[in-house]
């Protein structure tokens, strides 16, 4: 074998929870290490959606100094209060500055008493505080326009973490198909039907539809919060999401279709194929000796037997040699006719000598002849003899 049809050896790879330990990090932060781009992953060879990573890619991290210590630092989250007291600003005011969608979170969870708990990179806000135009926004009154936009109640953090993770499930997208369900994720399955049409696209996009983050069990009111908070609920965003969800199918079916049930032409069925018999009484299909010619004489010639079992007649008497008148009939013993097998489905007409032989088969016995009344008996009764003395 040639060199050139030689196939290179497969990059080894390992499972996320292995990579993770061997780089010193817990399972939340290397996932969110691998959201932020800092370690790649590939996708699983046995497929399901899984992603694996590559040995070279822990042995290159490993090799920088300080690896542990410097991814954990950039992915390294906090809460409001500890985001408060990193920018040393009051907590109310780092609350607000979130709100208005000055300050992205990165992940949430749910406490105890179900309260959603936004968490944001350190690093993100020690870039925000370090930076010259945002002084004002962390020291002094805030303007009224900000002010206005607070009274009416907005609230864009759950919109910019849906910006944000969208961003993540793009990045890992390898084929139009997921870039579609990624985009499809964020939208409710009623704008998503009425986007996607075609069942058959639909039921094919939500294999690459992922999951929004689990936070209970499902069905549960916890559950019920995690989708809410990953479903677009502005009008604005749910257009923009639809549109870029048009656009996504368009490229998804230039690559591929979505997969069709094949029409496959059903086999008939043995109740279908079987030929149902006709209620007939007495037919014969086919003869052995189809000859006008009798048997004995003084008897009827099988043909005749057939055309008047055809037609529905008796045939014992049906035809007279000497062209005398029918008489009436027959007894129903003396030609009987036998079902047909059900391998034949056909009745046939047997001879009289063969139904007599059947078993438990007797001829009503004949009442005895009656002694025929001469003249001289009639004479007897008119004149009886007188009695001897």
């Amino acid at each position: 074998m040639s060199a050139s049809t030689v196939s290179p050896p497969r990059p080894v790879t390992c499972a996320p929870s292995h990579a993770a330990r061997q780089l010193g990090l817990k399972r939340g932060e290397f996932e969110l290490a691998v959201h932020l781009g800092h370690i790649r992953t590939v996708p699983d060879e046995g497929g399901g959606g899984a992603r694996r990573v590559e040995r070279a890619e822990i042995d290159r991290l490993r090799a920088q100094e300080g690896c542990a210590e410097a991814l954990r630092d950039r992915v390294r989250v906090v809460g409001t209060t500890e985001g408060a007291a990193l920018m040393e600003i009051p907590v109310g005011r780092f609350t607000r500055l979130a709100r208005l969608g000055l300050l992205v979170p990165v992940t949430w969870y749910l406490n105890r008493y179900r309260a959603v708990v936004w968490l944001y990179l350190a690093d993100e806000l020690r870039h925000f505080a370090s930076q010259p135009e945002s002084a004002r926004l962390l020291k002094g009154r805030t303007s009224e326009s900000l002010r206005a936009r607070l009274a009416a109640g907005v609230d864009l953090r759950a919109r910019n973490w849906r910006g944000r993770h969208l961003g993540f499930l793009l990045r890992q997208a390898e084929q139009p198909w997921a870039r579609a369900g990624a985009v499809a994720a964020f939208l409710s399955p009623v704008e998503v039907a009425d986007v996607v049409r075609d069942p058959y696209e639909r039921s094919y996009l939500n294999r690459f539809r992922p999951t929004p983050p689990g936070h209970g069990m499902p069905g549960s009111p916890a559950a019920h919060l995690a989708e809410r908070i990953a479903t677009a609920q502005d009008a604005d965003e749910t257009e923009w999401l639809r549109s870029e969800l048009a656009h996504a199918l368009e490229e998804a079916r230039a690559f591929c279709r979505a997969p069709r049930p094949t029409a496959r032409r059903a086999a008939p069925s043995a109740r279908a194929v079987a030929q149902p018999i006709p209620p007939m009484a007495r037919t014969v299909t086919r003869l052995a000796e189809p000859t006008a010619q009798a048997s004995a004489p003084g008897e009827q010639p099988i043909a005749a037997q057939v055309s008047e079992a055809q037609s529905g007649g008796t045939v014992a008497g049906a035809f007279r040699p000497n062209g005398g008148p029918r008489p009436g009939p027959a007894d129903p013993t003396d030609a009987p006719v036998s079902r047909a097998s059900e391998g034949h489905g056909v009745p046939v007409v047997r001879p009289a000598a063969v139904s007599s032989s059947r078993p438990g088969h007797r001829r009503p016995e004949r009442a005895p002849a009656q002694p025929r009344r001469t003249l001289r008996s009639w004479l007897r009764r008119r004149n009886p003899r007188p009695a001897q003395v």
